[in-house]
């Protein structure tokens, strides 16, 4: 039984609106789905992907009034996300005129990489891959050639690696397959694999027993997700993880996949999600992430929630 790659990583924004435009016109993804946190929903949880909402392209955010995070160990430190490698100019030079924090195209454990900061500080590696299978957007303000492929390697922070790579290796399924220097030279950076490999099924743990404890808020990632592939296999995992007795949410019932969350021992917070049903199981493709979305059980709720929440557009 093996997790097929990165389903989804949730951030945190303080300030939806300016979230809805930043992420889909500077970075041109969709919009796929505009719903609320269903354990929250006083609070926007919005999801942005590529042009069909596929499973391993979303960045989605709770919209909470926070301050800042904290940077530190003991978290989920850097998003990757993937484009041609030879768009990787283009978006040097957007990302610059956009006045954000953006680092040079440098070469990150041997693939050619671009390093860069959203308007709330949540840090992200645009990772060059060779082209393949992509679902562009045809509304997108960035041209097709350029467009976010998905999701690239996940970086997390830890302070001991054995703990971590114990639950990664023998709980998970997970192979370690090479290690690399930190390119802030704060530790090394050890890379474990799932499924096909690949940087779409990457996560990187950098060991960083120096740095203080991270606190999150804006800018900060709240967890990842991994997937697999429906239900049943859902179920293996859960029984999984009940067998190595690892403290576990059991499975929760999102509506556009099923969950199943956990912590590893470094203190970050994992998810396991299923690739299906997906984004237009509850509205046509064409007009997905248009409108509020709600899942059956808040539905009878829905005047009381859309009054509660600020207009995003």
């Amino acid at each position: 039984m093996d997790l097929t790659g990165i389903h989804h990583l949730t951030a945190i924004t303080a300030d939806a609106p300016a979230n809805n435009r930043f992420y889909t016109d500077t970075l041109g993804l969709r919009r796929v789905k505009k719903t609320v946190n269903q354990d929250d929903t006083s609070a926007y949880h919005l999801f942005f992907a590529d042009g069909k909402g596929s499973a391993g392209t979303d960045l989605t955010f709770f919209d909470w009034p926070v301050s800042r995070e904290r940077r530190g160990t003991h978290s989920i430190s850097r998003t990757g996300l993937r484009v041609n490698e030879s768009s990787l100019d283009f978006w040097s030079a957007r990302l610059r005129d956009r006045g954000l924090l953006v680092g040079d195209i440098a070469s990150t454990d041997t693939r050619a990489t671009l390093d860069f900061e959203d308007p709330e500080g949540q840090r992200f590696r645009l990772t060059g891959d060779i082209p393949g299978e992509a679902n562009p957007w045809e509304r997108s303000p960035v041209d097709a050639e350029h467009q976010i492929r998905g999701l690239g390697p996940i970086t997390i922070s830890v302070a001991d690696l054995a703990p971590t790579e114990a639950v990664l290796t023998r709980v998970m399924n997970m192979r370690r397959v090479r290690d690399y220097a930190s390119p802030d030279g704060q530790g090394q950076v050890h890379v474990f694999e799932m499924g096909p490999g690949g940087p779409a099924a990457e996560l990187h743990v950098a060991v960083q027993p120096d740095l203080p404890v991270a606190r999150q808020g804006a800018g900060a990632v709240h967890h990842v997700a991994f997937r697999t592939p429906d239900v049943q296999t859902i179920h293996g995992w859960a029984n999984r993880l009940n067998e190595f007795r690892i403290p576990s949410s059991g499975e929760v019932e999102r509506y556009y996949f099923r969950s199943l969350y956990f912590r590893e021992p470094g203190g970050n917070l994992f998810e396991i999600a299923t690739d299906g049903p997906g984004f237009a199981v509850d509205e046509p493709i064409e007009t997905m992430g248009e409108g509020l979305s709600l899942p059956p059980f808040l539905e009878p709720r829905r005047a009381q929630i859309e009054a509660g929440l600020k207009p995003l557009d």
